[in-house]
């Protein structure tokens, strides 16, 4: 019988091989959306909550990443490590639940003509993801959608209109995982563990990060990417995180929304 360890190692690669096999076209068609709203000027606004903000933060910005996605991450909704008692998870779930709060998040962004929305739930189902893709779908925007489309469809919708971020996406990404998300099933315990949502996730953003990063290249204009002294040395590095941190702030210092 294998181990814990083996079966985690093993439903991790199932599920690397399934995003490779199944996710090509959508992924390719991810980076054309996102590459023409940067080369346009635009941004590409990215939204999660819970555990995915982690793909979000792992777009922009960290190292091997560059200008023109928008990382929009709300500490209420994504603070967990007091874990109980003042921010403790209950408030965070309760309210990732409370339909207007996306609306109200949304306000405090001006979406224009050339931008797209990413929204990145594996359940796709809460009311906070869905007020965030009705926004962004009134505004003109064409919304991405990251989920688990098995999770998704095995999970009750919250918002009060009934649908799903898979009933708003203009694109749908499956990040490939089952129902539930934990994959390692223990003898003697009732309940699976070791979810696999995060790596879906990050093999997904991580792959249209770098066929963005050709198309812009390819277009005549190469990103200015957040790059490891590593590879370009301490006074490089610096000069180009500067450089990326100047670009950022000019792409998103966009004029007051009059309708704020």
């Amino acid at each position: 019988m294998s181990s814990p360890i083996d079966a985690y190692f093993a439903a991790a690669r199932a599920l690397f091989d399934r995003v490779e096999t199944t996710q090509r076209d959508a992924i390719l068609r991810a980076a054309r959306l996102c590459a023409d709203s940067i080369l346009a000027g635009g941004l590409v606004h990215m939204f999660g909550s819970g555990h995915s903000r982690m793909a979000v933060e792992e777009m922009f910005p960290r190292y091997g990443s560059f200008p023109g996605f928008h990382p929009i991450v709300e500490l209420s909704l994504t603070y967990h490590h007091p874990v109980v008692g003042a921010n403790g998870q209950r408030q965070a779930m309760f309210i990732e639940r409370t339909e207007g709060l996306g609306r109200v998040i949304m306000r405090n962004f001006r979406l224009e003509p050339h931008d797209v929305m990413w929204v990145i739930s594996t359940s796709g189902t809460s009311a906070v993801v869905i007020d965030v893709a009705l926004a962004a779908k009134e505004a003109g925007l064409p919304v991405i959608a990251l989920v688990s489309v098995e999770h998704a469809h095995a999970s009750r919708p919250t918002h009060s209109s009934g649908q799903r971020l898979l009933d708003l996406a203009d694109l749908i990404l499956d990040n490939g995982t089952p129902a539930g998300d934990a994959v390692v099933t223990i003898p003697g315990l009732r309940y699976p563990v070791a979810p696999v949502s995060t790596l879906g996730n990050t093999l997904i953003v991580n792959a249209v990060k770098a066929e963005v990063a050709r198309l812009l290249t390819e277009a005549g204009q190469p990103p200015l990417v957040l790059t490891h002294p590593h590879f370009v040395g301490e006074a490089e590095s610096r000069a180009v995180f500067e450089a990326a941190y100047d670009d950022y702030r000019a792409r998103v210092a966009r004029p007051a929304c009059r309708r704020c």
